[in-house]
C-alpha cells in the first residue's frame, strides 16, 4: 500500500488544512495570512501546516523571520499515484453499469 498516497489524502481530509492548502496556489503565504485566511489562530496554523508538510503537500522556506509556505507538489502526485490504482476497476465498473442500463432500457418506437 502507498503510504503516502494514504497520508496525503488523509491530511486533506480536514476541512481546515484542506482550505490551507487550497489557499496555497497563487503563491506562497506566511503562517499570519493563512492564519487570517481560515480564521484560526497562528498557533492552529502552524499545526495544521506540521501535518501538511509531513504529507508533502506544502513546503516551507524561512523569508527573514517568518516562515513562507507553497505547495509541494510531491503529495499531490503520491495521491494520484495511490488512487490511479483504483481508476481501472472504477471505468470497468462504469462499462458494466453502461452495458447493464442499455440492455434493461425499453425498446423505443421507431418512426415513419
Amino acid at each position: 500500500m502507498d503510504t503516502n498516497g494514504v497520508r496525503a489524502i488523509a491530511a486533506l481530509s480536514d476541512p481546515t488544512r484542506r482550505a490551507i492548502f487550497e489557499s496555497l496556489p497563487a503563491g506562497p503565504r506566511s503562517v499570519a495570512e493563512l492564519a487570517a485566511a481560515t480564521g484560526i489562530t497562528s498557533s492552529a496554523a502552524s499545526q495544521h501546516l506540521k501535518v501538511l508538510r509531513d504529507a508533502h503537500l506544502v513546503a516551507m522556506r524561512p523569508a527573514g523571520n517568518r516562515h513562507l509556505y507553497s505547495l509541494d507538489p510531491r503529495g499531490l502526485g503520491d495521491a494520484r499515484d495511490y488512487l490511479e490504482q483504483f481508476w481501472p476497476s472504477a471505468l470497468a465498473a462504469h462499462a458494466a453499469a453502461l452495458r447493464t442500463a442499455v440492455a434493461t432500457e425499453p425498446a423505443q418506437p421507431t418512426r415513419r
